[in-house]
């Protein structure tokens, strides 16, 4: 019963559940850029929502370049932060600018998405992404370099 309410604050457990939910959101989402690709790359006539004075084209190319191109770099775990910036916006635009006047079961969706994009914003994508692989090269480098200062200091 005690560990039901623990906090846990093991990383594993975190780095575990931001890989969950980066391989969930991306997966969900490319569900939703794919058809959207396969519509542009058709040939046929765009219908999409014209948004904020874009052409219908402009405006359904942006959200296929962040529904299916971020979703990927989301799902590997590359500039997970930066990645999920164009999925916020999309998102809001989708939830108050397309589906503004609709029912909230019709906004829910977006909401969701943009709950979880929020959160991969402030957390980063975890221990299991590209990234931390890039920045645990990064910072071993940066190690050697400050042992090495450190050691010439002593000899001056």
């Amino acid at each position: 019963m005690r560990k039901i309410f623990s906090i846990n604050n093991d990383s594993r457990a975190t780095d575990t559940a931001l890989l969950i939910a980066r391989i969930g959101i991306a997966g969900l989402m490319l569900t939703h850029g794919i058809p959207k690709l396969m519509m542009l790359l058709s040939g046929g006539p765009v219908q999409f929502p014209p948004v904020m004075g874009m052409s219908a084209e402009v405006s359904l190319g942006l959200t296929i370049f962040s529904e299916v191109l971020c979703s990927l770099l989301i799902l590997v775990g590359f500039g997970t932060r930066i990645a999920v910036v164009p999925l916020i916006i999309t998102m809001v635009v989708a939830v108050f600018l397309i589906h503004g006047a609709d029912p909230m079961a019709k906004k829910e969706p977006g909401l969701q998405y943009l709950l979880v994009y929020l959160v991969l914003l402030f957390s980063g994508s975890g221990k299991y992404s590209i990234d931390y692989l890039l920045r645990g090269e990064k910072a071993k480098g940066s190690n050697l370099r400050e042992q090495k200062d450190t050691t010439l200091a002593i000899y001056q």
